[in-house]
Formats: C-alpha cells, sequence, structure tokens
C-alpha cells in the first residue's frame, strides 16, 4: 500500500497516576473511532502524543525526559496531561513541540492532531459524525481483566503539598447513572473482573452535583459514595476504592465489604499522624479520632486491608513528631504503606514554610519509616500461611503464575507467587483459591486448590 492511501499513524507515551491512564485511553479510543492507526515505535509514528505528569520534581524530570526522547526519535510531539499548565518549562526546553494542553483536554489533543495529521478523507462516512458506539468498551491500556473506572476529576481541598487543584481543577463528579453505564459495558462486554475506583477525592463524591439522583437499571442512585459502591456491587466483580479522604461517611461502605459486596480494600493517604504537621499540611488533624475509626473499621470487618501513604521530612517536622507518626505506625499497624520524602512543589504553599528539614535527614527517616513498616508488613503477611486466599491472576510467567489477592491492588501492592501456576493451567483473569505457604515483607507464596479453580 503506498503511504498516501494507508491511514495516518500516532504513537502515544502515557505517564504518571491511574487518572492519566485513564485520559490516555480516552484519547486512543477517539483516535481509532476517527480513523488514527495506533503504533508502538517512534519509527512508525507520523506524530507522538505524550501525556505528562507533573505533580513532584521527579514526575516532571521524567515528563521532561520523555517529550526530549520523543523530539529526538520522531520530531512531531504533542504534549497534554498535568505538565502542560506549565507550557512555559516546556516551551523553555522544546520550542519546537507542536501543541501543550493541560490534563482531559481531549479536545485540544484532537485538534493538535488534527491540525498536523488530518485524518484520511472517506467521501462515504464523513459526514456522519463519529464516535463510538453506545455499548463500546474502548481501548484500555491495562490488561483485559481489570481496569480503573474514574467517577470524577479535580479536588475542592488545598493540602499545602499539592498543586493538583491548580492542574486538574475543583471537584467535577461524573453523575452515577454514566459511570454504572460504563463500569456495565466493562464487565458484560470488556470481560473486566475486577474494577479500581480512582479520583482525587473518591469520598467527595458527588458534593458538587448535591448528591443527584439518577435511574440505572430501573432502580433510583444518588452520586455519592455509597450509592455508587451499591450500584457497583451488583455487578458481582472485585471493586476496589482508592484516593478515599478520611470523611465520617466513609464508615458507611465498611458493611459492603463485610457482606462481601466490595474488596475489603481502603486506600486512604494519612500523610502523617502529628495534629501540628497535619494542620500545616491543611489535613485533617484528628488523628486519635482517626484511631478509633480504623478500630471500628475492623470490628465490623477484620479482613480489612487499609492502604496508605505518609510524607516524611515536612518542613518544620521534629524529630519528636516523626517519632509520633512512627508510633502511630506501630499501633494501627496498617498493611500497606508507601511513603516519600518530602520535596518542594513549584505552586506549593508549603514551600513557603518555615524550618526545611535537610536533605540527608528526610532520607534517613524515610529509611527508619520504611524499616518500621516493612516489619509489620512482614507479620501481617506470614499470618496468613496456612490460609487459602482468592486470587486474580495477572500473568503466567514460566512454571508460575502472578496472582493478587483481595489485599492487593496492582502496580502499589505486593502479589501472590503461585508455585504451580502452568501445572494448574492458569490464565491471565482467572481466579483462583491460593494455599499460601509461604512470605516474606512484600509477597506471599503458594499453590493452586485445583479442585477450587474458578475461571469467571
Amino acid at each position: 500500500m503506498k503511504s498516501a492511501e494507508r491511514a495516518p499513524r500516532v504513537g502515544l507515551v502515557s505517564l504518571g497516576c491511574p487518572k492519566a491512564l485513564v485520559d490516555s485511553e480516552r484519547i486512543l479510543t477517539q483516535l481509532r473511532v476517527e480513523g488514527y492507526e495506533l503504533v508502538p515505535t517512534y519509527e512508525d509514528a507520523d506524530v507522538v502524543v505524550v501525556n505528562t505528569c507533573g505533580f513532584i520534581d521527579s514526575a516532571v524530570a521524567e515528563s521532561l525526559d520523555a517529550i526530549g526522547e520523543a523530539m529526538a526519535e520522531n520530531g512531531k510531539v504533542i504534549v497534554t496531561g498535568c505538565l502542560g499548565k506549565r507550557s512555559e518549562l516546556i516551551r523553555e526546553q522544546f520550542p519546537d513541540v507542536l501543541s501543550i494542553s493541560g490534563p482531559q483536554d481531549y479536545a485540544s489533543v484532537m485538534g493538535a492532531v488534527h491540525q498536523a495529521l488530518p485524518p484520511r478523507h472517506d467521501p462515504f462516512t464523513d459526514l456522519l459524525p463519529r464516535r463510538a458506539a453506545e455499548g463500546e468498551v474502548g481501548i484500555k491500556l491495562t490488561p483485559r481483566h481489570y481496569a480503573y473506572l474514574k467517577i470524577s476529576e479535580g479536588c475542592n481541598h488545598r493540602c499545602s503539598f499539592c498543586i493538583i487543584p491548580s492542574m486538574r481543577g475543583d471537584l467535577v463528579s461524573r453523575p452515577v447513572d454514566e459511570v454504572l453505564r460504563e463500569a456495565e459495558r466493562l464487565v458484560v462486554r470488556g470481560g473486566v473482573k475486577e474494577l479500581l475506583v480512582i479520583s482525587q477525592d473518591t469520598s467527595a463524591y458527588g458534593v458538587d452535583l448535591r448528591y443527584a439522583e439518577r435511574e440505572w437499571r430501573g432502580k433510583a442512585y444518588q452520586t455519592r459514595m455509597k450509592a455508587l459502591c451499591e450500584g457497583l456491587a451488583e455487578l458481582g466483580v472485585w471493586t476496589r476504592l482508592h484516593y478515599v479522604y478520611p470523611y465520617p461517611h466513609v464508615d458507611e461502605v465498611v458493611p459492603l465489604m463485610a457482606q462481601g459486596r466490595l474488596l475489603p480494600y481502603l486506600d486512604i493517604p494519612f500523610q502523617h499522624a502529628s495534629p501540628r504537621i497535619l494542620k500545616l499540611m491543611k489535613r485533617p488533624g484528628a488523628v486519635d479520632r482517626v484511631r478509633e475509626r480504623i478500630a471500628r473499621w475492623r470490628d465490623i470487618c477484620p479482613e480489612l486491608t487499609i492502604r496508605s501513604t505518609f510524607i516524611v521530612g515536612f518542613p518544620g517536622e521534629t524529630e519528636a513528631e516523626f517519632e509520633e507518626l512512627l508510633d502511630f505506625l506501630r499501633e494501627v499497624r496498617l498493611d500497606r504503606v508507601g511513603a516519600f520524602a518530602y520535596s518542594p512543589v513549584e505552586g506549593a504553599s508549603a514551600n513557603a514554610l518555615p524550618d526545611p528539614v535537610p536533605e540527608e535527614v528526610k532520607q534517613e527517616r524515610l529509611a527508619r519509616f520504611m524499616e518500621v513498616q516493612a516489619e509489620i508488613s512482614a507479620q501481617k503477611l506470614e499470618a496468613k500461611v496456612g490460609t487459602v486466599q482468592r486470587c486474580l491472576v495477572d500473568l503466567v510467567d514460566g512454571e508460575l503464575a502472578i496472582a493478587r489477592s483481595m489485599a492487593d491492588a496492582p502496580e502499589i501492592d505486593g502479589v501472590v507467587q503461585i508455585q504451580n501456576g502452568f501445572e494448574a493451567g492458569l490464565q491471565p483473569g482467572d481466579f483462583v483459591d491460593v494455599e499460601i505457604m509461604g512470605s516474606d515483607e512484600h509477597d506471599l507464596y503458594g499453590e493452586a486448590v485445583p479442585a477450587l479453580r474458578v475461571l469467571d
């Protein structure tokens, strides 16, 4: 086929969090709807879209490196995503990029693609509007058996270390029926077996819409977190909640977990345990109340897994306040924990706070923090040895199948290594019960129980 006859080709580089991944999926889906061919290499692409991240300095550096690589390897580059809000930084280093736009600005991305690479004209169809079919799932960048379900954009909080609201704006919730219909398409048409609910603040879902009521499957649902979870539970797949802000109404979804309708898993970024530091962060500071609520959640749902993230070395953090954080860890014994040393982010109000912690002290505290949590994690996982865990297989590697239990979110938590995965005939997307025979600080090891294997 002559080059003039082939479909125009677009490559895409996707960086950042799952929310950015969903943006990339929507861009790719629209490109395919409009007749563009999607290609995996710079060499084959007529133009490259780079979806950037700009939350912390390391993410900014990674995004700039990706833009630079795309410019060097291809030369025709369209930049979008969170770093697009800092267009002057991008233009300073890469003045020849074709276009720069911010996050979830799909119209600008498509406009730039059209200008750089007009879609192939088809006289028989081009008078008709191009859109995805009603029941179409669209392109996914995750494995077939799980998908991220983005329920809102933006955030109403103004945490002093965060610039997300300046990039993604205030909270804008999707109507509950729209979210439930997308989830239904993913499950029924796409074969998805795990839905990962994401947003900037899942707990605040619907507040901007005044919890408006909408209908799905002949039943009314409010646009709020609990009602959404009740609807998703009707689909009969794993549903995992991420980015849950510790509001009191989080208590309402824990009984759904105890009933087996939601995965017993909460991803709640507590960030710190010193009331003074939390106040400087502009985060809720009632740490004693947090302790009480964690205990109550575990009473209601003993299988509950709690994941969280923390910042160490925040400006002004004293050694005593850091020890307060370690004491909190030892007391509440969270299941999965991530942490990072505070890094100034351009535009964050925390940069103006006095008494910055020296870099060497931040790194030393981070190491101590992770050492404490590693011991807790090892003990918690060791307690699962001898149990049988329902797992979802992600991949098969030689004799092993790599899976995740209900306690493990993809990419950020541990895995379950199934030693006889190949022998058991496991495939990605299979559910399987696994007898746990060993553990370490992060992962579990076991063997599939053949009689209990479940395909759907």
